[in-house]
């Protein structure tokens, strides 16, 4: 038994560089294009909501495969580099066109705010999805534990993210729709991941399972 948690800690350790650079890959990306709103049967939303929930994914993988511990240090390790990198990128490519170099010398106050608002949004909602996922794993349709995770932990995410973003926003627009484009913006979220996601969870995992078991602290979380 001493063995296999061993071989499940190196495991961890080895897997968290990958791990930490998918999230912030994603976290940026989802903050950039938070920022190009678009309209879907008259209701607004954004893009960042199709590539957001690949970080549940991730999250949720993790937790079964590694632990809930290992999730957590991935969690730890992404929170500062993703804050900076978002902010970064945001500044450089304000609004979707690139700003020139020159931008980052200047503070962006309302990019800040959506750099924070992640920042906030991410830990909040990835510790719940983790605390969820945990709790349902061992529920036997394999579904359960993401679906449940993914509803709550994507809620908390994105009542944080528009309500700091937004609220009061430097931005008119964003400030008048932030609550219509947060709703929208939630159920869009929901249905990629339900319908997309999830299936790509499943996928994922079962090929996952054939190169390595999952380790034991994940099987007792």
């Amino acid at each position: 038994m001493a063995s296999l948690h061993g071989a499940a800690e190196l495991r961890g350790r080895s897997a968290l560089p990958a791990l930490v650079a998918l999230h912030i890959a994603l976290i940026i990306a989802s903050n950039y294009l938070v920022q190009i709103p678009f309209e879907v049967m008259g209701l607004h939303t954004t893009w960042g909501s199709f590539t957001f929930p690949l970080v549940f994914v991730a999250t949720d993988l993790t937790v079964r495969l590694l632990g809930k511990e290992v999730a957590r240090g991935v969690i730890a390790r992404v929170m500062l580099p993703a804050l900076v990198a978002s902010y970064a990128v945001s500044v450089l490519f304000f609004e979707g066109a690139f700003s020139g170099w020159a931008s980052l010398a200047a503070f962006n106050g309302f990019v800040f705010r959506i750099a924070l608002a992640s920042f906030v949004a991410y830990v909040a909602g990835q510790l719940l999805d983790i605390a969820v996922f945990s709790r349902l794993r061992q529920v036997a349709a394999w579904w359960v534990a993401p679906a449940a995770s993914t509803v709550v932990g994507s809620l908390l995410d994105t009542v944080l993210f528009f309500s700091v973003a937004f609220h009061n926003s430097s931005d008119a627009f964003m400030a008048e729709h932030w609550v219509e484009i947060a709703t929208v913006d939630y159920f869009t979220k929901l249905g990629v991941s339900l319908v997309c996601f999830l299936p790509l969870y499943g996928v994922l995992l079962s090929a996952l399972m054939k190169v390595f078991k999952p380790a034991p602290q994940a099987v007792a979380a």
